[in-house]
């Protein structure tokens, strides 16, 4: 009897296979010539692929790539290779070595104003000089200096290339272009160690730029603040060199200087503005309206001195006179009181995803968590980073680290963004120079790289360091300064209560 035609179809058409039909040998192979990105993606699809992806072969292959010479000490590690890898990744990250690729650059003695990091070029100001110093994978460097402005250099800012004008093609995708702001009431947009475009039209000096752009990928603006106490913003679009036609509009409404502003997080075409009064505006930059004050959707006030506000998604983080107050810009009102440090507070620093903010004072900063202090009736740190002399006004805090110094102070201070245990302290010149030096005046870090600025009787110090290839690790000590906890565990994004 001949087959029927679904008992054809039947023979002809075998199972379909699938992915997890592999055994587990054969897919860590074919994951091994992944990327990091894609063995993290692959680990998220499932339990059995996760599994697969945390292979040693795998983790064996990007410690190798990644760290060619120190292979030899996985074998000394009880837990699996990319256990190994993460603690040698945050290591590196967390400066946990005393021998980074480190080059100095003396320059005049006068006071550093800013201080950025770009990959590996450090660019810095000093009065109305600008700096670009490329330092190559020996530690040699090459200066350019940037000397169009003729005042005090008061902002400067970095932002992608294909954001602007003058991106031209798909190899400029990850460079930066460089913009400043001055006292001369000038900004500049530079690339290539030379003015690409010059925007006027403030009546006074530029106290501030906008931390990002604004707007849709289309047509990106730029905003600035100034002594006059407008806000202004400017098409990043425009090709002509002096800028012409660059000013799309002025807002009114600040009776001081602008001292800070911030792009919403929710909302791109959302900025707020604060005064040297503590005056918070929000201002909607799609609002065309003849009146230039009413694009001002949302205000409020602040105590204290502005010390500096950041935001994230549609809450604002102000820094201001002895405390951080949060405020929801949905509606404008203060939720909580994040922080609070008598008698004033100097820096300010924020990791939203791990709902923590540290904040500099006198003598040492605080690390606070944001969740705890929402039901506390009084906001209280969890740690103590204390070992500084005179204000902390040098922080930076990222998902791995906190650095803190301040300008009495020659020394950097590294500790883990999770605990508040010191992690290395980091001096800012040689021990020949130190007499002759003054602390940290200024202070920039990109991933496993850090550089710092001190002025003294003779020069200037520009110092910077390179984690990357580190391999001599900090040796411990019993009498080592640790962070004073209120509590005796460590801190752990699982404690919420």
């Amino acid at each position: 009897m001949a087959p029927s035609p679904s008992e054809s179809t039947d023979l002809a058409s075998p199972p379909p296979s699938k992915i997890t039909d592999l055994n587990e040998d054969s897919l860590s192979h074919c994951a091994s010539y992944l990327s990091l990105q894609d063995i993290s993606n692959l680990a998220m699809t499932c339990k059995f692929l996760k599994r697969v992806s945390y292979s040693d072969s795998i983790w064996q292959r990007c410690f190798s790539e990644r760290w060619p010479n120190e292979v030899a000490r996985i074998s000394s590690t009880s837990s699996g290779v990319r256990d190994a890898y993460l603690a040698r990744h945050a290591s590196m990250h967390q400066f946990k070595f005393v021998d980074p690729l480190s080059a100095d650059l003396y320059t005049n003695a006068k006071p550093f104003d800013h201080i950025i990091l770009d990959k590996n070029d450090v660019i810095f100001s000093q009065g109305s000089s600008i700096q670009s110093v490329k330092i190559d994978s020996n530690g040699e460097d090459s200066v350019v200096t940037l000397s169009d402005h003729n005042a005090r250099i008061t902002c400067m800012r970095l932002f992608p290339i294909y954001e602007t004008s003058l991106y031209r093609s798909q190899s400029q995708i990850k460079e930066n272009v460089l913009i400043t702001s001055s006292c001369d009431h000038s900004i500049r947009l530079w690339w290539k160690g030379s003015c690409q475009r010059c925007f006027r039209g403030h009546n006074g000096p530029v106290s501030t730029l906008s931390d990002k752009l604004l707007g849709d990928s289309s047509a990106k603006l730029l905003a600035s603040g100034g002594e006059d106490g407008t806000v202004r913003l400017w098409s990043l679009s425009s090709s002509a060199k002096r800028g012409q036609h660059a000013l799309k509009a002025t807002f009114y409404g600040h009776e001081k200087p602008i001292k800070l502003m911030s792009v919403a997080g929710h909302k791109a075409s959302l900025l707020v503005t604060i005064s040297k009064d503590s005056k918070v505006r929000v201002w909607d930059t799609t609002t065309s309206s003849a009146i230039r004050s009413s694009c001002c959707v949302g205000m409020t006030c602040l105590p204290g001195t502005p010390v500096d506000m950041k935001c994230h998604e549609s809450l604002l983080y102000v820094a201001a006179g002895s405390s951080v107050g949060v405020v929801d810009l949905r509606t404008m009102q203060k939720v909580i009181t994040a922080a609070s440090y008598q008698p004033r507070l100097c820096s300010f620093a924020i990791v939203p995803s791990k709902s923590l903010i540290c904040t500099g004072g006198s003598g040492k900063a605080m690390l606070w968590d944001i969740r705890r202090n929402q039901e506390a009736p009084k906001a209280e740190p969890i740690a103590e980073l204390d070992g500084h002399t005179g204000p902390v006004a040098q922080l930076h805090m990222d998902p791995y680290k906190i650095v803190t110094g301040g300008p009495e102070d020659l020394y950097i201070n590294v500790w883990e963004t999770k605990t508040g245990v010191q992690t290395n302290s980091l001096m800012c010149c040689h021990s020949e120079d130190a007499r002759r030096s003054s602390g940290c005046s200024a202070l920039a870090v990109n991933g496993t790289r850090v550089v710092t600025a001190t002025c003294g009787e003779e020069n200037g110090i520009v110092r910077f360091r390179d984690f990357v290839n580190a391999s001599c690790p900090v040796l411990k000590h019993e009498d080592e300064h640790s962070s004073k906890f209120w509590d005796p565990e460590c801190y752990s994004d699982s404690s919420t209560e």
